[in-house]
């Protein structure tokens, strides 16, 4: 199992906040939110994101429109993810 760093987003379109994250990406990787999630699911790989020196864990959660992904640090979950730059590329 790889433990990875997600460095980047895209969000189409990137303001709205009603439609979620499209693609995940780091250093010479670039995958659909949905290969994450079901590699995340299959326990393949770990991801995380850092913010201020901070680490903060990746993980699935549910709601009634389907699973999204979302940051966990400090016991608590936040959306560390939409603050990522756009990935180009």
């Amino acid at each position: 199992m790889a433990d990875v760093q997600i460095l980047c987003i895209n969000k189409l379109p990137r303001d709205d906040t009603h439609h979620g994250i499209t693609h995940l990406g780091g250093n010479g990787w670039k995958w659909t939110r949905a290969e994450v999630i079901a590699s995340i699911n299959a326990g393949t790989n770990t991801f995380y994101t850092m913010a201020a020196g901070k680490r903060a864990n990746v993980g699935v959660n549910r709601n009634e429109y389907g699973e999204y992904l979302q940051t966990y640090a400090d016991g608590y979950w936040n959306n560390n993810l939409l603050a990522l730059p756009e990935c180009v590329g």
